[in-house]
């Protein structure tokens, strides 16, 4: 055998004890006539220590070799090191296989660019950092399975190779070699599958699904990505959310140590972009979106403008430099926004670029706003109200790191429910989906359907976790005749409903019972939890941002034979010509 036991495994019970171990070199320190090696694995680093007279190979790092020694006590124990009390001292060292200089520092730390990481990804995963965290989403979905196997749900696959359908993401199209002229769309989700498994009778489905869309990518989005799909029959919402907060929890406890409180606590869609500017707002930090249109109303500069939001800090140091403020005015105006008006107030008197038109006294102003000494408004308005709420909740996120606000072993985790049913498109003049057109709006607000699509609110709901959308789900529509009207409004015609969904319009005629069910992203949720950033920190092998492997080069041409087999000619664009 290569070894009897794993190296992060070795402590101070097994000191006498021989064993053998194996892994690559981390380091390696050359003392005279003794050498000490930092020999890694999976489970961790353990020192050897090889003695003058025992025989050795040429050893660098990364090499890989085995050790034969005796477990013993260091003198100075090291505290970086779980195994840091103890060594082993070799009594045979022997060479397994060598490698190359590597093009990045292997370690916690490394000053390598994201192209090389992602160049020779192979290399990046043996840092420890990178492993912890693919150990973390291993456990996220053991947990997951545990939890929903006790709860009686059967995990059931869906088709990956589907059909292709509008709205959403663009699809990832796959040409049929059997059926020239047509094309298969990779899954962006399993929904229709694991509704028609509802209609099937069996009542209680999940799946770690694989979903594909082609859509543009940031550092929280990948194009191949991984959800933990769920889906209920005969759940009501409230049991439907219950459901979801325990297994939550449970995934808290088990992977973090940290207990969740449940009932979690819930904002409607409106509450939490008319507080926070977002539906997916932060709470770990208790900074509010405030309207001061009434409050600002007196004053001859605001009269006239309908809509006035204000976020309101106690600036005592001046992070709010003009710096810093030129800084926040460039976030606004991504989100649509001219500027960010700035009213600073010292106890008696405004300065900043607004202060001129506060003609009223500065201290009944200061005192109507709140305010106390060395408090900054900072004042969104001219512009429609959708506009500033989002350019004041991007500032309000970027407040809340500059003002060190958040606290980062904190865990905010919320539901924001109550969604437009759809959105509109003045320049299309068309609705679209809020969540899929398969949610199912409030039975309150179905008259409306005919009257006032707009008003039309939902049984959608998202979970939360510290800003980030951590999955999403809704009840979903379970009568035929509510459905169609649903793509009517979407602007489907007959003919079109009955090409894209007429099998799963038949399917609803048979005896549909009341679901709902939730997506959470396995990505998302275990960068979350491990405190990255990133989401390719959590994917084993992901693409950047332009959906590319540097690794292994996909995507890549493929040959003429290729093409020819599935009837495709390749036409770049560029010429007009084809290739």
């Amino acid at each position: 055998m290569y070894r009897t036991i794993e190296n992060g495994n070795i402590n101070e019970k097994l000191v006498g004890q021989k064993v053998k171990i194996i892994g690559w070199v981390a380091k390696k320190r050359d003392l005279g006539g003794l050498t000490f090696v930092d020999l890694r694995d999976r489970s961790g680093i353990v020192q050897v220590l090889i003695n003058e007279g025992v025989a050795r190979p040429d050893i660098r790092n990364e090499y890989i070799i085995q050790i034969e020694g005796v477990v013993t006590l260091k003198e100075v124990p090291n505290k970086n090191l779980k195994t840091g009390k103890v060594e082993v001292v070799a009594s045979k060292v022997t060479l397994i296989n060598k490698a190359k200089n590597p093009p990045l520092i292997i370690a916690d730390e490394t000053d390598a660019l994201e192209d090389v990481r992602l160049k020779y990804r192979y290399l990046d995963l043996r840092r420890k950092v990178l492993q912890d965290k693919l150990i973390a989403r291993a456990k996220i979905t053991k947990v997951t399975r545990e939890f929903l196997d006790n709860e009686g749900f059967i995990e059931i696959e869906t088709p990956i190779l589907t059909k292709s359908t509008p709205g959403g993401a663009r699809d990832y199209l796959i040409p049929s070699r059997l059926n020239p002229g047509t094309f298969y769309a990779l899954a962006q989700s399993p929904q229709i599958y694991k509704q028609l498994l509802m209609i099937g009778g069996l009542e209680k489905y999940y799946q770690i699904a694989r979903c594909f869309r082609d859509e543009d990518l940031r550092s929280d989005r990948q194009p191949d990505f991984t959800q933990i799909d769920i889906e209920t029959s005969f759940f009501t919402y409230e049991e439907v959310l219950d459901l979801n907060e325990r297994l939550l929890q449970k995934i808290f406890k088990e992977v973090k140590g940290y207990d969740l409180k449940l009932p979690l606590p819930r904002l409607t869609y409106h509450e939490a972009v008319e507080n926070y500017g977002s539906d997916k707002p932060d709470l770990r930090f208790d900074l509010k979106i405030r309207d001061l249109s009434k409050v600002l109303s007196n004053e001859e500069y605001f009269k006239a403008k309908e809509d006035v939001r204000g976020l309101i800090i106690n600036d005592p140091t001046n992070i709010l430099s003009r710096k810093t403020l030129d800084e926040l005015n460039l976030i606004v105006k991504q989100h649509g926004l001219n500027f960010l008006g700035v009213l600073k107030y010292d106890g008696t008197a405004f300065s900043g670029s607004l202060a001129k038109n506060i003609t009223s006294s500065h201290t009944e102003v200061a005192e109507a706003l709140g305010l106390a000494a060395n408090d900054v408004v900072l004042l969104g308005f001219d512009a429609p109200l959708a506009r500033i709420l989002s350019a004041l909740g991007a500032v309000r996120k970027e407040l809340g790191v500059r003002f060190n606000l958040i606290d980062e072993n904190a865990y905010s985790c919320l539901w924001v429910d109550s969604f437009p049913l759809f959105s509109y498109d003045p320049e299309t003049r068309r609705f679209a989906s809020e969540h899929h057109p398969f949610t199912q709006p409030k039975e309150g607000d179905i008259a409306k359907l005919t009257t006032a699509p707009e008003e039309v609110l939902s049984y959608a709901y998202d979970i939360v976790i510290n800003g980030y959308e951590a999955g999403g789900g809704s009840m979903r529509i379970y009568d035929q005749d509510l459905q169609n009207r649903i793509f009517e409004i979407l602007g489907l015609s007959e003919k079109e409903i009955e090409y894209l969904f007429g099998f799963f319009i038949e399917a609803l005629k048979y005896g549909t019972p009341p679901h709902g069910g939730i997506a959470f992203g396995l990505d998302r949720l275990t960068m979350i939890l491990t405190g990255t950033d990133d989401i390719r920190d959590v994917i084993a092998f992901p693409k950047n941002l332009k959906g590319a492997s540097l690794m292994s080069g996909e995507p890549s041409k493929v040959s003429n034979l290729q093409l020819d087999e599935l009837y495709i000619k390749i036409n770049t664009g560029k010429d007009g010509g084809e290739e």
